[in-house]
């Protein structure tokens, strides 16, 4: 618990820092967006946000939520991940600080994002961006696929009552 509240005053402090460069309001709104990104552990977009802060009685407009994130990506607190194929790509978003360089796998049956760790990552984006002189600031790395349950699921025998 005390490791979370000096991560959400860290970031509290570093998005003042940018809103007081950018001439930037510092609404209490925005505030509370960056608390409830960052006692979230999953990947999110802008409406389930949006939602999170109704259910709190939070009164936010869905245009404070959604120029709210662009702050704080713009600020490094969140990070914006393009997740789907074709006309079905979503922006999905996690809280940037705290948090260690990873990839996901998205289940293309029920959509649930998982994370992964692999210190292999870190040396292959320092390989290429040596190979390639090229200054890696970034990167994404998205597995699509089905998930253990909905393997399961597609794989277990229907009952099939037809009678020949």
């Amino acid at each position: 618990m005390h490791e979370t509240n000096a991560l959400i005053a860290t970031a509290r402090a570093k998005l003042e820092d940018h809103l007081l460069t950018k001439g930037f309001r510092r609404s209490a709104e925005r505030f509370a967006i960056l608390d409830e990104v960052y006692s979230r552990n999953d990947h999110f977009d802008a409406e389930d946000l949006y939602q999170a802060m109704q259910q709190k009685a939070y009164p936010v407009s869905r245009a404070t939520v959604y120029n709210t994130l662009d702050v704080l990506v713009d600020c490094g607190l969140v990070r914006r991940n393009q997740f789907g194929e074709g006309d079905s790509i979503k922006s999905r978003f996690e809280k940037a600080l705290g948090r260690q360089q990873h990839a996901h796998l998205i289940c293309t049956t029920c959509h649930q994002v998982k994370e992964f760790c692999d210190p292999r990552l870190h040396l292959i984006k320092t390989n290429v961006g040596d190979t390639m002189q090229f200054q890696v600031e970034s990167h994404s790395l998205v597995f699509y696929g089905e998930c253990e349950e909905c393997t399961a699921k597609s794989q277990s025998p229907t009952t099939d009552s037809t009678i020949l």
